[in-house]
């Protein structure tokens, strides 16, 4: 008899927690990484100190991620002295060179509107995060998505991670398109900036760990 092929589960990060009973909720709901934005011009930025209170906290196994942009090597390693992070997710326009220096687990956010975005994926041998383009001086946290058809045949050396404009209503769509490694989600869990709703939460995980796939 042969044996079933077994679909890869998709991860889950819920990422700009300020709370901890956010943290909590998504903990218990199975979430796999929660992520903290240490980005002072982004509505969902915590103070790192608040983010390492919260981060003792978490269960086992839920990784911890740090959302940095444009940041000084200095910057990085001062918050790592507060904040015990797993992974940094450098998500700005930071170097191939200045991912590979990290001594944290690296995820690299690459914003695409277009077929040619992608072509600058190749320069990075890291795990990606692709997210919408924003408007210049903007680096993510728009809420919308990007025309997920331009990723069919895309490959990459390393895991995906898809993100922006991601909800209940299109998981389905966004896992049609590939086995993602995982789903990142932010404002689509939200009632506002930063405060999570633990209904959309919940509903989010559903609609992942439900959806058909490929």
């Amino acid at each position: 008899m042969s044996t079933p092929a077994i679909r890869a589960r998709t991860r889950i990060k819920i990422c700009g927690i300020t709370r901890l009973e956010d943290a909590l909720e998504a903990s218990r709901l199975g979430v796999d990484a929660v992520g903290f934005v240490f980005y002072d011009k982004s509505p969902r930025y915590i103070d790192p100190q608040k983010a390492a209170t919260i981060i003792r906290q978490l269960p086992p196994f839920v990784s911890a991620v740090g959302l940095f942009v444009n940041p000084s090597q200095e910057y990085i390693a001062e918050v790592l002295q507060t904040v015990p992070l797993g992974v940094v997710q450098l998500h700005g326009d930071e170097t191939a060179d200045f991912c590979s220096a990290q001594r944290r687990r690296v995820m690299k956010a690459m914003p695409v509107s277009n077929a040619d975005d992608l072509k600058q994926t190749r320069r990075f041998n890291c795990p990606l995060l692709l997210d919408a383009k924003a408007p210049a001086g903007v680096y993510g946290g728009t809420g919308k998505s990007f025309d997920w058809s331009l990723l069919q045949g895309f490959e990459h050396d390393f895991p995906l991670t898809l993100a922006g404009g991601l909800n209940i209503d299109n998981v389905d769509e966004a896992m049609s398109i590939r086995q993602w490694f995982s789903l990142d989600v932010s404002s689509g869990v939200e009632s506002s900036p930063g405060i999570k709703d633990a209904e959309k939460m919940r509903a989010f995980v559903a609609a992942v760990n439900n959806a058909k796939g490929l």
